[in-house]
């Protein structure tokens, strides 16, 4: 097939790559152009504009947006929508909050565009790996885009099938899945990133205690010196707890087990937050995943080992520069 793709960051650029490895024909826009000259050098075909990139798709067309969410989103899609045409499909991949999904998804209708959210996870890793997909909008244009997400998705790989899924079908095993009506994709993401940030918070409490085992305030007999990077690894291995997190902490203490290129100054992308108001919205207790976007909060006045743990994981599988505390 044939995909437009507006945004050539970490994760656009990748995708871009495993799309073309796949043996799908991209054509790419990015705000710099030394971005769009890089995939060009690697087959995709540049385009100078979001009307030029338009112009050089098929109908009926697709693009793919992958910029930060909020305004920037925003303007993309509506800069997109008014040079797009009846049948032709606009996919946001990025972080946008659901109930815009909602709304823009009715806007481009009356204009017989197809709207998209794709929640995407899987981070720098995912030319490689893989993306895991939550996708919201309609059958038809599911249905036509399917080979696209296919492509982007890690297929089964070598995980174990679940026990009946064999009897049951549908996409979810091979890593994409569509979850519902406009904005359901994205709200999907949305309780994955706030679980995330929980399951983050708790391995990164769980090796704070483990650093500070050797406490001069404990009696001299009960203080142990351990090693988090071999507990890490250890764990990897036949553990209940083990996780792609726990494999990228690992990496992260085998580099540097004391974690000091981290100062523990820990962001929040906004989707922990949102997961935070759709609970209150459902009367729906969230007390783990409320307590881990707080801690992020407090992160940025003090820090800890798990702070420095949580940022190690989000420098793993995101990319993600820490900023230094006041920056």
């Amino acid at each position: 097939m044939q995909l437009g793709l507006v945004g050539l960051g970490r994760m656009g650029a990748n995708m871009v790559r495993r799309l073309q490895k796949g043996g799908h024909k991209c054509a790419v826009f990015d705000l710099n152009p030394d971005n769009v000259k890089k995939l060009v050098s690697e087959g995709a075909e540049g385009a100078s504009s979001l009307e030029d990139l338009v112009k050089k798709l098929s109908k009926p067309r697709a693009v793919w947006i992958m910029v930060p969410a909020g305004k920037a989103t925003e303007s993309t899609v509506q800069s997109l929508a008014a040079v797009m045409e009846d049948g032709d499909a606009i996919i946001d991949g990025g972080n946008s909050f659901y109930k815009d999904d909602i709304r823009r998804a009715a806007e481009l209708r009356q204009k017989g565009i197809h709207y998209l959210d794709a929640g995407t996870s899987g981070g720098v890793w995912g030319v490689e790996r893989g993306y895991c997909l939550m996708i919201g909008g309609s059958d038809e244009a599911f249905a036509r885009l399917d080979p696209i997400f296919k492509t982007l998705a890690p297929g089964l790989g070598d995980i174990a099938r679940t026990p009946g899924r064999d009897k049951i079908g549908g996409t979810a095993e091979q890593g994409y899945l569509h979850c519902g009506p406009p904005g359901a994709g994205h709200f999907v993401k949305m309780v994955h990133n706030g679980i995330e940030y929980g399951v983050m918070q708790a391995y990164g409490e769980g090796f704070d205690l483990m650093v500070h085992k050797d406490s001069k305030d404990l009696p001299e007999n009960e203080r142990f010196t351990l090693n988090v990077a071999d507990i890490a690894e250890l764990w990897r291995r036949g553990s209940v707890i083990g996780s792609w997190l726990l494999d990228l902490t690992a990496m992260a203490l085998v580099e540097n087990p004391s974690l000091s290129n981290f100062t523990g100054f820990v962001e929040d992308s906004g989707e922990g937050r949102w997961t935070i108001d759709a609970a209150i919205e459902q009367a729906v207790p969230v007390e783990v995943l409320a307590s881990a976007l707080f801690t992020r909060f407090r992160s940025r006045r003090e820090h800890t080992f798990a702070e420095k743990v949580l940022s190690a994981m989000r420098s793993k599988f995101g990319g993600h520069v820490e900023r230094p505390a006041g920056g």
